[in-house]
């Protein structure tokens, strides 16, 4: 632990810090290190990652400012937060984009280096805000950041030899950081976590109660982790005489500017700084001799703040209480995959993912290739449209078959959507929603793919539709996606989106042996089987091909009831339109029904769906301290709605729909509900809800 100067500690329930640069500055990486290190050590997060829409952005403009946005706490943290308690700017224009949405009084911590008239001029500023005055209000902590590390690197070289007594190598700098480590049990009892993992998942284990006493503990976050003992690579980086010209290029010294601000960071709160000196190993574990260089600048950004004292007073968020358990910090798309893959484990099939890679749901097609030891395939096909038909190819032959994309994807998915209604197939469709139409905006949040996963398909083609409403449930509900769709012998389309997609939570790790079981209708060997025979809830059977004494055939022609032979009979293609309409209709008599949030006769009703439920309730919720008569539910099965939609939604004076499209929910509700006088509360800013703008909304009503 680095050596600490006296210096008064303010406490505080939560905190939001926003890390904001270039894109290519790392702040994805300083801002994921540090939401990693304050779980392990006991509170409570949610994160906002925030990528400029281009691929390549001009540097020092606007448009190419990267963040990434951490509230941690000691409370129930449900939302990325509003306003930014701390802000890491690394250059003018991430000043300038994140300054409205800064608290007054809140620390800000600039590289004085990037100020430049150049970047100034980019980032569209007249005057320097460093000297202007337009700071005052804020402690600002400019530092000549790009400058220090340069120099901390100067002496700096990189070889391949073996370490000797005067050479400093990743192993032994790791040391520190894994003499307490927890991360050594890793047979522990919790081998049917998450997705059938065989050993136990620990990346949050610290932030639990029972767990306490590791608050040090180093933990990766795959499922089959290995003991962190310190790296053993041959590589080392040495002390040298030589000038950084002739050992580390300019962009390899740039690149370490974020961990100079994350140290810093680490200051300001107050940290024991040895969960991040392993957590750098474990990032750059691949890249041994970057691992040293970078925990050099980690320490020489804390031994920075320190000397200089930037704050008053440091910043102290206590442990938060939670429910005895396994956790770790997790990402929507690495919940929806480990859901998937429990799923498959639980109904005793194998997983197949096909997949084409869209921002922003690449990472869930990523994550299932880390796990063919569970049985998982993941193919990588070279279109959408080949992505779900070899997933259709996968059910068909007794999978749990998967495809995940976004928004553009989906409409290209359409047609194979259809295929899949009509042959009654099992299918998981992951739609992680954009902004659009078209590209629009591929890397911001929105829920406008409502009306396609509705009604996007030709005919009369009906099939599950649930969203899901954080980062950590994206797991239940993905797992709730496959549920139905194997039990019923039908496509489910699962909406998430890309706030809850890339963003994180704290994740209790389930025993998958706990989860709801899944009973697929497979036929036996040998029955007395007809392809579109029915139980009582409309489902046909699955008969897996190969099954003796089961052949049959299906496809997208109409095919007779019962017996399956193809059919253009007027009255029979009735009769299956409506069965297939009946069959998705069933499925509300097995969801959960909606739970109000306050008084159930509210003068005012807020009506939340998919990933607004987190912000939306806090608002709600800020709204009735303050003596307002308001009320809040929300919806995760959207297609069909719980069968108490009706009586919960007449029972309000009024009913205000949010949701961040133009009006896509509120206008299938009235579809359903006609009697009952709703108005919307819509933004289409490719950003999520802020609690302030909805209190402020909720009491104008």
């Amino acid at each position: 632990m680095l050596s600490k100067q006296i210096c008064p500690s303010i406490e505080k329930d939560d905190v939001v810090v926003k890390f904001a640069g270039d894109s290519g500055d790392g702040m994805q990486l300083a801002g994921t290190i540090f939401s990693d290190s304050v779980a392990l050590e006991g509170n409570d997060i949610a994160t906002f990652p925030d990528y400029p829409a281009e691929i390549r952005a001009p540097r020092n403009t606007i448009a190419g400012v990267s963040g990434f946005q951490i509230h941690l706490g000691k409370k129930n943290i449900s939302t990325s937060g509003d306003e930014y308690d701390v802000l890491v700017a690394m250059n003018p224009a991430s000043l300038k984009a994140n300054l409205k949405t800064t608290k007054r009084g809140a620390t800000i911590i600039i590289d004085s280096s990037a100020f430049t008239d150049e970047g100034l001029k980019k980032a569209g500023y007249t005057s320097n805000p460093l000297s202007d005055e337009s700071l005052l209000g804020y402690n600002v902590a400019a530092a000549p950041i790009s400058t220090l590390v340069e120099v901390a690197l100067s002496t700096v070289a990189v070889t391949t030899e073996p370490a000797t007594a005067t050479a400093t190598t990743a192993a032994t700098a790791a040391t520190a950081a894994t003499a307490t480590t927890a991360a050594t049990a890793t047979t522990a009892t919790t081998a049917t976590t998450a997705a059938t993992a065989t050993t136990a998942t620990t990346a949050a284990t610290a932030a639990t109660a029972a767990t306490a006493a590791t608050a040090t503990t180093a933990a990766t976050k795959d499922f089959d982790i290995t003991a962190t003992t310190a790296e053993t690579s041959t590589a080392t980086v040495a002390t040298t005489e030589a000038p950084a010209s002739a050992t580390l290029d300019k962009k390899t010294i740039e690149k370490t500017r974020n961990m100079f601000a994350l140290g810093m960071i680490y200051y300001i709160f107050d940290r024991p700084t040895e969960v991040v000196e392993h957590l750098i190993g474990e990032k750059f574990k691949k890249k041994p001799a970057l691992i040293e260089i970078n925990r050099k600048i980690f320490r020489a950004g804390y031994d920075y703040a320190e000397t200089a004292e930037i704050v008053e007073s440091r910043i102290s968020v206590p442990k938060a209480k939670m429910e005895k358990g396994k956790y770790r910090n997790i990402t929507g798309n690495v919940a929806t995959a480990w859901g998937l893959l429990a799923a498959a484990e639980r109904a005793g099939l194998e997983l197949f993912l096909g997949s084409y890679p869209i921002t922003p749901a690449t990472d869930i097609l990523i994550e299932i290739t880390k796990h063919k030891s569970l049985g998982a395939k993941a193919f990588q096909a070279e279109d959408e449209i080949a992505g779900i038909c070899s997933a259709i190819g996968a059910s068909y032959v007794g999978a749990l078959a998967c495809t995940s994309t976004s928004g553009p994807g989906l409409s290209l998915k359409s047609e194979a959507l259809g295929l899949a209604v009509m042959a009654e197939l099992p299918l998981v469709v992951v739609d992680v929603q954009r902004s659009g139409p078209s590209t629009g905006m591929p890397t911001k949040s929105e829920q406008s793919d409502l009306n396609q996963a509705l009604y996007g398909r030709n005919g009369e083609a009906p099939l599950v539709v649930i969203a899901a409403s954080s980062p950590a449930n994206c797991f239940y509900f993905a797992y709730e996606a496959a549920k139905i769709a194997l039990e019923y012998m039908t496509p489910v389309i699962l909406l998430t989106d890309g706030s809850i997609g890339n963003g994180s939570q704290l994740f209790r790790i389930p025993k998958v042996s706990d989860l709801p079981k899944i009973t697929p209708p497979i036929v036996p060997a040998n029955s007395d089987y007809k392809p579109y025979e029915r139980n009582e809830n409309f489902v046909r059977g699955w008969a897996i091909p190969g099954t003796e004494g089961v052949r049959h055939r299906i496809g997208g022609l109409e095919k007779e009831n019962i017996k399956g032979n193809v059919s253009t009979d007027p009255a029979n293609h009735e009769l299956m339109t409506s069965l297939r309409r009946k069959k998705v209709e069933k499925v509300a008599e097995n969801i959960p029904l909606l739970e109000v949030m306050g008084d159930k006769n509210a003068d005012l009703l807020v009506v939340s769906w998919g990933g607004t439920e987190g912000t939306v309730r806090t608002a709600a919720e800020c709204a009735q301290q303050q003596g307002k008569s308001i009320a809040h539910v929300h919806f995760n099965y959207i297609m069909p709605l719980p069968n108490n939609a009706e009586e919960v939604l007449k029972g309000h004076k009024k009913v205000l729909v949010c949701e961040l499209n133009d009006g896509q929910f509120i206008n299938y509700l009235r579809t359903k509900f006609q009697h009952i006088q709703m108005e919307g509360y819509n933004r289409t800013h490719g950003q999520p809800f802020t609690e302030r703008e909805l209190v402020q909304e909720f009491g104008e009503r």
